[in-house]
């Protein structure tokens, strides 16, 4: 089965154009101007001018900040309406780039620097030198594809050959603390042809936990090095490098066709959307190690959920989609990218989270990321940036996922305004998704031949309607086949419309039995959206707040500043008992004592007004 092709697609309105704006006018440059405040450009420019002064910051990996960024302006500053400033800072950094790269190739403003004590390669489970190289390609390629620029792939080439001579076929077995390099390293074979990246990635997958790497701080688990890739239980460690790693192992299975690797990608997936994935997507549960945390340990106060695994999983989840085809990884895609990736941004696109908790309570004062001071809420910057660059990217690149070519079939996967080119076929898509479940496809163009447009039916929808061309259609309840997509084939001419509606009525959410955290609680969604309350939006503590899924089902939708927010009525408990443990004599039952309007948000928008307590799950009244 061939694994498809990514269609040329441009974002013409809606959501997610309306985030690349935010992206372009507020957080690129805002981040510019972080990044130059930190000094991580004075960082490279040091080591050919140490009138510079001395490194700033405390992280061997801030060279991946500004990778991250440069991937996000090489979509960008070819545009008309460009970030003001991008074109400057791009090559500035890239000149930078030229001339910190050391003779054999290497690259590390940090380990590069005279006055660090720590040399080259001597520290690979914290020095991050094949993560950065990872973030460099990542830009490289990106550069070289959106801006025909190849002074960053040359860089990175450099690079990336003095890995394979040293840690190739021939060379030391050994792999990187933070995985990312393997997906990278199959993006350059992609770009480059040259297989000897494909081969090198293998190796970095094929030696994990197999005693490559010395373990410091925190055990083989946290690495995903404690057992060979294959051989997981589940998903596990640090949650970035996690997702990261299979993202890259996902990437080895589509270009070498290994089974073995797909059969592990598969069953590792299938644990952490059943037992480890938060409501929102989120994944990772522990603040002290970034970690995944066991089966079903979901603490919505204490997720850690950080942006960058937000990211990965999404990066996860597109590659399994392209290796099987199945819509249950987009929808787990759809789920991140509306929820715990979009959390992580503010409104006006300059303060990000890092970790994003699905509850707030009224005393709470813990810092986004783990900082001491600073702001309650979003915060502008943090010592360790990996999320801001991060988003910034990734947001530069939403049009690339969403919909794939295969077997003369056009996949559209991801909904938004926008135009999809294949090599014969081209379709626009217009649509006020997520908001409302109302899709127009209208074929611009086509073949005389005959060929299929497949449209993803997601998990949270019943009833979808479908109306096909022609003059006569009338819109038809539609089956999706076992796979959930819904297929038209036609020899589609200039002209031809397909309607797809998905009722996106308000729903309740409960949760498993053995999620302590939120056992006999209850969660709203509608659509792709998790919905949350804010203490602004209820005249009564949220902490007391009764819901019954019946009272959700009776919510009213409307738009308010162009969002859709919920309105309904929820009873408030009567006040606890003072006790923190007290003796039962039967069994508790939650009554109202009364009842209050509540209008609900989408969970991606909180945290943009006072710091008050916030809560996705609530808890639950009686239903006689």
């Amino acid at each position: 089965m061939s694994h498809g092709t990514e269609v040329h697609a441009q974002l013409t309105g809606g959501l997610l154009q309306a985030w690349q704006q935010r992206n372009r006018t507020a957080t690129i440059p805002h981040a510019i101007a972080e990044l130059r405040k930190a000094g991580n450009l004075e960082n490279l420019r040091r080591l050919s001018d140490p009138s510079a002064g001395p490194y700033r910051g405390r992280y061997p990996f801030l060279d991946t900040d500004l990778y991250k960024t440069l991937e996000g302006l090489a979509y960008e500053v070819g545009r008309e309406d460009a970030p003001a400033g991008a074109r400057e800072f791009y090559d500035e950094v890239v000149e930078l780039l030229e001339q910190a790269q050391a003779d054999d190739g290497y690259l590390n403003s940090y380990f590069q620097d005279p006055d660090q004590p720590k040399q080259p390669w001597s520290d690979l489970g914290w020095g991050h030198e094949l993560y950065n190289l990872g973030h460099l390609v990542q830009a490289a390629v990106a550069a070289k594809r959106q801006l025909s620029d190849g002074r960053l792939l040359t860089i990175a080439r450099r690079f990336a050959d003095l890995v394979v001579r040293k840690y190739g076929v021939d060379g030391e077995e050994v792999v990187d603390g933070h995985p990312e390099v393997e997906l990278a390293l199959v993006e350059l074979y992609r770009e480059t042809g040259d297989a000897a990246y494909l081969t090198q990635a293998q190796l970095f997958v094929d030696r994990r936990g197999r005693g490559k790497l010395r373990h410091t701080i925190f055990p083989g688990e946290y690495f995903q090095d404690h057992v060979p890739f294959r051989e997981l239980p589940s998903v596990t460690g640090h949650a970035v490098r996690m997702a990261y790693l299979a993202a890259g192992a996902a990437d080895v299975h589509l270009e070498t066709g290994d089974p073995t690797l797909l059969a592990a990608l598969e069953r590792l997936w299938d644990d952490m959307v059943a037992t480890k994935l938060y409501l929102t997507g989120g994944l990772g549960s522990r603040h002290s190690d970034e970690a995944i945390g066991d089966r079903y340990e979901l603490p919505s106060e204490r997720a850690y959920a950080e942006t960058c695994a937000a990211i990965a999983t999404m990066q996860w989840a597109w590659r399994m989609f392209r290796a099987t085809g199945q819509a249950s990884y987009l929808d787990v895609y759809e789920t991140v990218l509306y929820n715990a990736y979009a959390v992580g941004l503010s409104a006006d696109g300059t303060a990000f989270f890092y970790d994003n908790p699905l509850q707030r309570r009224p005393d709470h004062e813990q810092r986004s990321g783990a900082e001491d001071g600073g702001e309650l809420l979003r915060r502008a910057w943090f010592g360790c940036p990996c999320c801001p660059p991060n988003i910034i990217r990734w947001m530069s690149e939403l049009q690339d996922h969403l919909a794939l070519h295969r077997d003369n079939t056009l996949y559209v996967g991801i909904y938004a305004d926008a135009r999809l080119t294949t090599p014969d076929l081209t379709v626009t898509v217009t649509t006020n998704y997520p908001w409302d479940g109302e899709i127009t496809l209208t074929v611009e163009n086509a073949p005389a031949e005959e060929r299929t447009i497949a449209l993803r039916i997601p998990n949270w929808t019943t009833t979808p309607t479908l109306t096909n061309p022609g003059p006569a259609a009338e819109p038809l309840v539609v089956q999706p086949e076992g796979d959930r997509w819904v297929r038209v084939r036609r020899a589609f001419v200039a002209g031809d419309v397909i309607r797809l509606t998905l009722p996106m009525a308000p729903r309740a959410h409960g949760t498993h039995p053995y999620a302590d955290a939120t056992r006999g609680a209850l969660a709203v969604a509608r659509g792709p959206l998790v919905y949350c309350v804010e203490q602004q939006d209820v005249d009564a503590p949220v902490d007391d707040l009764l819901l019954t899924p019946a009272r959700v089902a009776q919510a009213t939708a409307r738009t308010d500043g162009g969002h859709v927010v919920l309105d309904l009525t929820a009873g408030v408990a009567p006040p606890p008992v003072a006790e923190l443990y007290p003796v039962l004599t039967g069994t508790p039952q939650e009554t109202a004592s009364k009842y209050v309007p509540v209008t609900l948000s989408p969970y991606f928008l909180w945290g943009n007004r006072q710091p008050l307590a916030m809560r996705v799950w609530l808890r639950t009244e009686r239903e006689d």
